[in-house]
């Protein structure tokens, strides 16, 4: 297992393929960075599903809306269109840049819209850099996001099983 250097700041992401494991950057998002462990820390994300997989660019998730299996409003159409129930983000661009690996926030065409969904890279997007809100980077288990399952949308998708801020655990 990856060393964890900052427990406070690592996220153990436990999908249906395998652990991911996450060193936030609050020193990049500091907002960002709080949404994703607040919505850890209430078990948001157990459940959601991966609903946006593109092969050779990245999976997206965190539809804690319409995307969490066994969720009230759970609509596998609309998995996508949704957030949390919380305010959107005010835009934390940085130049950070979308490498493998990298975890950053999806939003809609405004750039302050980003509340829960986020992806995560397959392959370096530099095309994404400075304008979406990187908040991670995958240091174990990129090995696992490479086997969830592509599709736009995915039919049968994987999910996150759970996620946890490495000190809660």
């Amino acid at each position: 297992m990856a060393e964890i250097k900052d427990p406070e700041n690592t996220i153990i992401l436990e999908t249906t393929k395998g652990k991911v494991v996450i060193q936030l950057l609050p020193q990049v998002a500091p907002e960002h960075v709080k949404r994703i462990k607040e919505l850890a820390r209430e078990k948001a994300y157990d459940g959601v599903v991966f609903h946006r997989v593109i092969a050779d660019f990245m999976a997206q998730t965190g539809d804690v809306e319409f995307g969490k299996k066994g969720g009230e409003n759970f609509n596998p159409g609309r998995a996508g269109m949704g957030g949390s129930s919380k305010d959107d983000l005010k835009a934390e661009f940085s130049a950070t840049p979308h490498v493998r690996g990298t975890c950053s926030m999806a939003r809609s065409q405004n750039p302050n819209s980003a509340n829960s969904q986020f992806f995560i890279c397959f392959t370096d997007a530099p095309w994404l850099n400075k304008q979406y809100s990187v908040w991670g980077q995958v240091i174990e288990g990129m090995d696992n996001v490479d086997k969830i399952k592509k599709g736009e949308p995915v039919s049968d998708p994987d999910s996150i099983v759970s996620m946890r801020v490495a000190a809660d655990v």
